[in-house]
């Protein structure tokens, strides 16, 4: 192959990097041609206006960020897509000890049961506001997020008003341990290790995590800018390969230790790199001992990278719920076609990997490992349930938003 051609990838500090990492150290990105360089930052703001002005070709992306910018919700018009996700779950909602004390006060015993969860968190609310108590603070990474929305979604279903029984404020992934130890949030939603980070320096107890709240649901992106991969289609699809290459490493078990290791630089994630292989293992020290998630973060298996449009739709129908933008036909319109499957098939073929014939499916509906309608050889899906049993359907978006918009009281 002639020279490789350089690309520079902005990334933050989250497990769920893995697949730019190893791409990178593992020498996959290399054999597609392709001398990845990868920048770590500190913000998720930061990356959004970094990829604007064209420091990055390619980033590691909030999920919904492509939609915002595609809406016109972001600060500098921007055209992104995402044509492959980073892999399913890997995030956690933890709150400060002092918190911890008072949910389990209130019945709360571990986060296998969101809901059990969420019904003591409001009740603490309901005695600290009777007692005058100041309002509850609650920290996520972004607007746009995965991680704003997911919070959002649990503490409605639990019967918490997020706009009005809480107080929701943005804080960087990197200082949300050190946020919590100077008291300025009570709890926060994010991707790990940071919950574990918090844990472990004696601060907070993890009450949940995203794959109870929405077990096999999608979280990061490789962020695109679409006026770049229409003029890089070539280089864009041998980036997809080495992605695709680098998430089954990566989800190879025997490849953990070696992953946590990479991860664990200070370059990377600059975090103990025991800490970070029981993340990779879904083992989680919580607070109140270590508990073993199923599918806690899902780097290859289950079409995990692929960009499945009902995702988008389900990511635009919480930015509707919330009030960031308006919903219309050509909205949605807009939304779905932020994730490109086109693009990922056009890469894979050539691999003759499994890659799924629909763009879109029922969200929730899978309560069983599912095969689905591939390409070739066998894929098996889910299970995909939200932790209230409710399904979304994206072939009857607007009946689904319009249910989520009463008030909560």
């Amino acid at each position: 192959m002639s020279a490789s051609v350089p690309l520079t990838a902005g990334f933050l500090p989250l497990l769920d990097s893995a697949i730019l990492v190893a791409a990178r150290e593992k020498g996959f990105a290399e054999e597609e041609g392709i001398a990845l360089t990868l920048v770590r930052e500190t913000s998720w703001a930061n990356i959004r206006d970094r990829i604007a002005v064209g420091h990055f070709e390619v980033a590691h992306m909030l999920a919904p960020m492509p939609i915002a910018a595609n809406l016109g919700l972001t600060p500098m018009r921007l055209g992104l897509l995402a044509p492959m996700s980073l892999g399913l779950g890997g995030n956690a909602v933890t709150v400060s000890q002092e918190l911890w004390a008072a949910m389990a006060g209130e019945g709360a015993t571990g986060p296998d049961d969101p809901a059990a969860a969420g019904a003591a968190l409001r009740a603490v609310i309901e005695r600290r506001h009777r007692k005058g108590d100041d309002t509850l603070r609650f920290g996520v990474v972004h607007p746009h997020s995965g991680h704003n929305f997911e919070l959002r979604y649990w503490l409605a279903a639990c019967g918490i008003d997020p706009e009005r029984d809480v107080e929701i404020v943005i804080v960087p992934p990197p200082l949300t341990s050190d946020a919590m130890a100077a008291g300025r949030i009570d709890g926060f939603c994010v991707g790990e290790p940071w919950n574990s980070v918090a844990v472990a320096a004696g601060l907070a107890h993890i009450v949940t995590v995203k794959a109870a709240i929405w077990r096999s649901s999608p979280e990061k992106v490789l962020g695109v800018r679409e006026d770049w991969a229409g003029e890089h289609g070539s280089l864009l699809e041998r980036l997809l390969r080495a992605l695709h290459r680098a998430s089954l490493w990566c989800g190879a078990v025997g490849n953990h230790d070696e992953l946590a290791d990479l991860l664990s630089a200070p370059a990377y994630l600059n975090q103990p790199a025991a800490l970070l292989r029981a993340a990779l293992d879904g083992e989680l020290e919580t607070g109140g001992g270590t508990r073993r998630f199923q599918d806690f973060f899902v780097p290859a298996q289950k079409a995990a990278i692929f960009p499945w449009q009902s995702h988008a739709l389900w990511f635009y129908s919480q930015m509707v719920r919330w009030g960031q933008v308006s919903h219309s036909a050509e909205n949605a319109e807009t939304a779905r076609r932020s994730f490109r499957p086109d693009i990922y098939r056009a890469a894979l073929k050539p691999l003759g990997v499994p890659l799924p014939s629909a763009s879109m499916k029922v969200e929730g509906a899978l309560a069983v490992p599912t095969p689905v309608g591939v390409s070739a050889g066998q894929l098996v899906l889910g299970p995909d349930g939200f932790f209230d049993g409710a399904v979304f359907d994206p072939a009857h978006l607007d009946a689904y938003i319009a249910s989520q918009r009463p008030a909560l009281r």
